[in-house]
C-alpha cells in the first residue's frame, strides 16, 4: 500500500510514509514500526492518527472511486505479544526481511471513520 500516517506529537504534526501498512481485519489497519522515530514518539503523546492511502492505478482501473482515501482512528503500539506476532505474520516477505524488521513493533489502528478525498464516507 502507498500510505502515510499523520500524527501529532509534543512538537506538533508529523507525517511518515509507511510501506508496511496492511488491512488487519474489517475494523483495523496495521503497520510495522521499525524506524522508531517521530511517529512512535507522537503516538505516545496522542494515539489519534490519520492514515492517507493513495492508489492511482486502482482509481484509473475503476476499482476505487477516489485515488486517495483517509482513515481516522486510534493507534496502539504492540511491542510484544500475540497482536505484534499477528501483524508481523501478515506482512509481505519483503517487510519481514527488511533490515530492522526483527526489532520492530506492531501498530494496530482501530478505524473510527473512513472517507475519500472529497469527504464522502466509504462503505
Amino acid at each position: 500500500m502507498r500510505a502515510a500516517i499523520a500524527t501529532v506529537g509534543p512538537d506538533g504534526p508529523n507525517v511518515s510514509p509507511k510501506g508496511s501498512l496492511i488491512i488487519f481485519d474489517d475494523n483495523h489497519l496495521a503497520y510495522w514500526e521499525r524506524a522508531k522515530r517521530k511517529a512512535l514518539e507522537s503516538l505516545a503523546h496522542d494515539p489519534r492518527v490519520v492514515v492517507v492511502y493513495s492508489n492511482m492505478k486502482a482509481f484509473r482501473e475503476k476499482k476505487l472511486q477516489s485515488a486517495v482515501l483517509r482513515f481516522y482512528g486510534t493507534a496502539k503500539v504492540h511491542e510484544s505479544g500475540p497482536i505484534k506476532d499477528a501483524i508481523f505474520a501478515k506482512l509481505n516477505e519483503r517487510e519481514q526481511k527488511h533490515e530492522g524488521a526483527d526489532t520492530g513493533f506492531g501498530v494496530l489502528v482501530k478505524i473510527d471513520r473512513a472517507e475519500d478525498l472529497r469527504g464522502r464516507p466509504l462503505e
